[in-house]
């Protein structure tokens, strides 16, 4: 970690000896000969670690850490002395320094204490982002629905959301923010004071997942040296999300049908029952139903799982949704990498609505990610973006599919598209769009199956 680092010693060779090994890892250093210039520094600017001689002429640096402490809580302190006494020692952490250093002639004892402290630092701003303000990052109103498709999943996530009990089945395509929609439904419900416990099932081994899911009892197989509750336990007053449920093996399936029926459940190597009560929300990027059909997936855990079902659109039948989705993600994105890019130009703008996003919000955040790294002023250009999205612009015709009803915009270049061009796209955009049903795409297409079938031959002949 790169730091911001403020180094305050009344002893010039020691503050300049402690500058330059900091500067030789590349932290970022200013230095102060008072406690005085030091507070002064405060009031324009905030570090990261802040190294502060306990003996200093002015203010000490007891009496200077307790001004800090009114000034920034964030800012992590050490305490350098040549010598000390423990009671200054505990002063000093009753006052909130991270650490009391005893100063060495030649200072080797500084450096491994500053890396702890800034390892200390990184875990605890990744703990606060993953804990700070969860029911405001998991609002209804964090729901980007400018689109038809997406204003009626609100609504309907609305009223699931005060609902207890009930299982919900989302249904997306990877990327379309289905865990994100678990947590909004948690969130916004009468369970958001309870435990989110999430699992994606294809991350954990078959084998294993048995005992993560129900926990076990000390001795039920080799290494189990002491009894761990599993996530149905870990979940108890909460939700437990099974991300990719359609993954699950046959007696897996099986299992869980039973919890879902009785509640209860036993862990491996224990006999007793044990009541659980958790909301279940599962999600799947496969159909279930033919998977249903094709014996793979226990029609009666479908049935059990599909009480309430959500669809979550493609984004790229939502392109009313990418513009606004791009600049909240631009917003975090540039904040998190120390950036001040706060717009997108309108070249930008149309390539990003042009782009068919095959990773869906997903693939859209790591686009906007990687534009912000490389984008040197305020407002992030078509240059900004990856290849992939600046050759849509170099493409015979751009296809957006848009809104609930399949409706095809067709952006012509004249004097450089022609009328084949034209035909040809909208019949690979139209079958696709159909999921290659011919049928279906000649109907949306108002031609007949045979003409459909005459056309793709044309196009598909050399």
């Amino acid at each position: 970690m790169r730091a911001n680092i403020f180094v305050t010693d009344d002893d010039d060779v020691v503050r300049q000896a402690i500058t330059r090994r900091l500067v030789k890892r590349h932290h970022e250093v200013r230095s102060f000969d008072s406690g005085e210039a030091l507070l002064e520094a405060l009031d324009h600017d905030v570090p990261d670690l802040i190294l502060l001689d306990l003996k200093m002429a002015g203010l000490s640096g007891l009496e200077t850490l307790k001004h800090i402490r009114a000034k920034s809580q964030q800012a992590m302190v050490i305490l350098l002395t040549a010598y000390g006494t423990v009671e200054e020692a505990v002063e000093a952490m009753r006052l909130g320094a991270y650490d009391f250093l005893i100063k060495s002639v030649d200072l080797s004892g500084v450096e491994p204490v500053i890396e702890r402290a800034l390892e200390y630092l990184t875990l605890r701003r990744r703990i606060d982002f993953e804990t700070q303000d969860r029911p405001g990052r998991y609002s209804l109103q964090n729901l980007v629905s400018h689109s038809p498709s997406m204003k009626e999943l609100v609504g309907q996530i609305q009223e699931m959301a005060q609902n207890l009990k009930t299982t919900v089945l989302l249904f997306g395509e990877t990327g379309t923010g289905k865990e994100f929609v678990a947590r909004v439904l948690h969130h916004n419900g009468p369970r958001a004071q309870g435990p989110f416990v999430g699992v994606n099932c294809t991350a954990i081994p078959q084998e294993l997942f048995e005992s993560e899911l129900f926990g076990y009892e000390r001795g039920a197989f080799t290494g189990a040296h002491q009894r761990k509750p599993g996530l149905c336990e870990q979940a108890e007053g909460g939700t437990l999300f099974l991300d990719e449920i359609g993954d699950l093996n046959p007696t897996m399936q099986a299992k869980l049908l039973r919890v879902l029926q009785e509640r209860s459940f036993k862990r491996l190597g224990g006999r007793q029952d044990i009541d659980v009560d958790f909301r279940l929300i599962a999600a799947t990027n496969r159909d279930l139903r033919k998977d249903v059909e094709h014996g793979t997936f226990r029609e009666d855990l479908f049935f059990r799982l599909n009480v309430v079902s959500l669809d979550l659109p493609p984004l790229r039948k939502r392109v009313e949704d990418i513009l606004p989705l791009s600049l909240q993600t631009l917003a975090r994105h540039s904040k998190d990498l120390g950036k001040d890019v706060t717009a997108i130009d309108p070249d930008a703008r149309k390539l990003l609505e042009r782009y068919s996003y095959p990773g869906n919000i997903r693939e859209l955040q790591n686009i906007i990610e990687r534009a912000v790294i490389f984008c040197r002023g305020q407002m992030l250009t078509s240059g900004d973006l990856p290849r992939e999205v600046q050759e849509m612009a170099h493409a015979a015709v751009n296809v957006i599919t848009q809104g609930d009803q399949p409706m095809v915009r067709i952006e012509m270049r004249l004097g450089e598209h022609t009328l084949g061009d034209i035909e040809q796209t909208l019949i690979e955009e139209v079958m696709r769009v159909s999921d290659f049903n011919k049928s279906l795409a000649a109907k949306h297409l108002g031609i007949t199956r045979f003409s459909l079938d005459r056309r793709l031959k044309k196009q598909s002949d050399p």
